[in-house]
C-alpha cells in the first residue's frame, strides 16, 4: 500500500515527533514535515498529497484555520487533525470542514499507521466490494433478462440497472463499468421490443396496462389534493431522469420525508409537446386535438406546442369534479425561478400549485449546442453531476425549503427523460418531417424498418394523422435519425449528445414521487 504514498504533517512541535516520522519512512512513506499553517498551505498547493496530519493548536495559523486554506483549493485530499483539546466544539467544527479522522494526542506511530491505512485502504475496499457485489448480482441480472418481465419488472429492472451505475462510478475498476454498460444496453435492447410488443394495447386498455403519461394526474395526483389540508405543490421537473432524481434526492429528504417512490411509462413521442400536454390534459395527442382543436399544434404547424398547459389543466379539474382554487406557474429561467420563491406565500392559499421547471431540459439542450456544457456533461455520471450542482444552489431548492417550512407536501415528476445517443440510422424525409433526433413523423419516410419502432397507422398509437400516409417512427436504444445529406458532419456534431422522443428505459420508465413535510 506505502509505495508512492506522500504524506504531509504540520505541527509547531515537528521536531519532537521525529521518531514517529522516522517510522513511517521505514514503512516506505515519503512525509514532507512543516511547523505552522502556512506553510502547509502553501506546501499543499505544490505538491499532490495523499493525506495531511495537522496539529489542531498551533501558533500563528490554526489547525481549523488550516484545514479551511486547504480544503478551499483541494477539497479532495484526507486531512487527520491531531489536538491536544477533547473540546467537543473543536471536534465538530472540524468534522463540519470534512476532515477523514482525528487523533488525540499524545500519538503514538501505530496509531498514525492505522488511520493512513482506514482511510487510504477504505477506497479500495468499497471499490473492490462493491465490484465483487455487482459481479455476483450480474448473472442474476441476465437471468431475468432471458425471461418474460412485465411492466413492473421493467421497472424494478431499471431501477436496479441505475443502483449499480450509480454504485460502480465510485469503484476505481473501469472493467465493470464497462460490463455494467454492455449490461443496460443488452436491457434496453430487450424492453424496446417489449414496448413494441405491447404498446399499442396499452393504450387500448388491454392486457396489464402501467400508469401512463396521460392517467398520471387523475392516478396519482387528483386523489391527493384534497386528503390533507396542507396545499399540494405538484412540480414537475422538465427531462429529469430516474438516476438524476436518485443524486437529488439526499438533498431533497433534508427538508421533506418520502412517502412513496414509483415509476411510470412515458407515452410516445417521448418528447415535451406530447408528453406534457397529455399529463395536464389527461388524454392521449390525438384525443386532445378533437377535444382542444383551437389549442392543439402538430409538428407541422407553427408556434409554441407547449402554450396552453394551464387551460389543459383547467379542463381536466373540471372533467374529475375538482371545484378548487389552483395556480400553474412554468419557469424557463433563473429570474423566473427567484421570483417564485420570493413571491411563495402567494401560493399558500391555493389548494393546488403546479410548478413546471424547465432548466433540465435547457440543460440537455444546451448540452447538444454549447461546446462548454458539451465537455462538462460527456457521460451520464457528469450529467448528473451537472444537474446536483445546479439543483444546489437553484430556486428550486428554496422553493422547496419554503414548501417544507409550510407544512406543504410534494408530488414530484417528469414528463419524460433522456438518453445519450451513439449509433446513427440513416431515413429519408421531405421538407416537412419533424427535426427531432429520436422520432419522425412524414407521409414520405424511408427507413430500414429493423431500425425503427414504427407506427404506420397513428390512429392506433393515439397519434393526429396529418395526412392520409404519415407514419411515425421512433429510435431505439442509444439510435438517432440522421439524413444522408451532409451524412457524416451530422454524426459527428450528435453523437453523445442527449436526445429525447424515442423508446428506451430512461426515457419511458418516468420516476413519481410524493414528499410530506418533515
Amino acid at each position: 500500500m506505502s509505495d508512492n504514498i506522500q504524506i504531509l504533517w504540520a505541527d509547531d512541535e515537528i521536531d519532537l515527533l521525529k521518531p514517529h516520522v522516522l517510522f513511517l519512512e521505514e514503512k516506505g512513506f515519503d512525509v514532507d514535515t512543516v511547523n505552522n499553517g502556512t506553510d502547509a498551505v502553501e506546501q499543499a498547493k505544490e505538491k499532490d498529497y495523499d493525506i495531511i496530519f495537522l496539529d489542531e493548536n498551533m501558533p500563528g495559523l490554526s489547525g481549523l484555520e488550516t484545514l479551511s486554506e486547504i480544503k478551499s483549493t483541494d477539497n479532495h485530499t484526507p486531512v487527520v487533525m491531531i489536538t491536544k483539546s477533547e473540546e467537543e466544539t473543536i471536534m465538530e467544527e472540524a468534522i463540519g470542514s470534512k476532515i477523514s479522522d482525528y487523533l488525540i494526542k499524545p500519538v503514538n506511530p501505530r496509531q498514525i499507521l492505522l488511520s493512513i491505512k482506514k482511510i487510504l485502504d477504505s477506497k479500495r475496499l468499497v471499490s473492490e466490494k462493491t465490484t465483487s457485489n455487482y459481479q455476483m448480482q450480474f448473472r442474476e441480472i441476465g437471468m431475468k433478462l432471458g425471461g418474460r418481465l412485465d411492466h413492473e419488472e421493467w421497472g424494478d429492472m431499471y431501477k436496479q440497472l441505475v443502483y449499480w451505475d450509480l454504485e460502480l462510478q465510485k469503484s476505481s475498476d473501469p472493467g465493470m463499468a464497462e460490463i455494467q454498460t454492455m449490461q443496460r444496453n443488452d436491457a434496453n435492447t430487450q424492453f424496446c421490443k417489449f414496448v413494441d410488443d405491447n404498446y399499442c394495447d396499452w393504450l387500448e386498455g388491454l392486457g396489464d396496462v402501467p400508469l401512463m403519461s396521460h392517467n398520471l394526474f387523475k392516478e396519482r395526483v387528483a386523489p391527493r389534493i384534497e386528503e390533507d389540508n396542507s396545499p399540494l405543490f405538484m412540480l414537475l421537473v422538465d427531462n429529469l431522469r430516474y438516476d438524476q432524481w436518485q443524486v437529488l434526492k439526499p438533498l431533497m429528504l433534508e427538508d421533506m420525508k418520502l412517502e412513496t417512490e414509483e415509476m411510470y411509462y412515458g407515452i410516445l413521442p417521448t418528447a415535451t409537446q406530447y408528453s406534457r400536454n397529455a399529463i395536464f390534459a389527461g388524454l392521449l395527442p390525438s384525443e386532445i386535438e378533437k377535444r382542444h382543436p383551437d389549442l392543439w399544434l402538430n409538428d407541422e404547424d407553427e408556434g409554441g406546442k407547449n402554450m396552453h398547459e394551464k387551460e389543459f389543466l383547467e379542463s381536466q379539474l373540471q372533467r374529475l369534479g375538482k371545484n378548487i382554487k389552483f395556480s400553474y406557474n412554468k419557469i424557463t429561467n433563473l429570474n423566473a425561478g427567484k421570483k417564485l420563491s420570493d413571491n411563495f406565500s402567494n401560493l399558500l392559499n391555493n389548494e393546488l400549485n403546479v410548478i413546471v421547471y424547465n432548466f433540465v431540459d435547457m440543460l440537455s439542450h444546451a448540452r447538444t449546442e454549447m461546446e462548454v456544457i458539451r465537455e462538462l456533461a460527456d457521460d451520464s455520471a457528469a450529467y448528473r453531476s451537472l444537474t446536483l450542482s445546479w439543483f444546489e444552489h437553484s430556486p428550486l431548492r428554496d422553493i422547496i425549503k419554503k414548501i417544507a417550512e409550510c407544512g406543504g407536501r410534494i408530488l414530484l415528476t417528469t414528463d419524460h427523460g433522456t438518453i445519450q445517443v451513439k449509433e446513427p440510422v440513416k431515413v429519408i424525409g421531405d421538407r416537412n418531417t419533424n427535426s427531432n433526433l429520436r422520432y419522425k413523423q412524414g407521409k414520405n419516410l424511408n427507413y430500414n424498418a429493423k431500425d425503427v419502432f414504427e407506427v404506420h397507422d397513428p390512429s392506433k398509437a393515439y397519434l393526429p394523422k396529418q395526412h392520409v400516409s404519415t407514419r411515425f417512427i421512433f429510435a431505439k436504444e442509444d439510435q438517432f435519425f440522421v439524413y444522408p445529406n451532409n451524412y457524416n458532419h451530422y454524426v459527428n456534431y450528435f453523437r453523445d449528445t442527449f436526445q429525447h422522443g424515442g423508446v428506451s428505459m430512461e426515457e419511458m420508465l418516468i420516476p413519481v414521487v410524493y414528499l410530506k413535510s418533515k
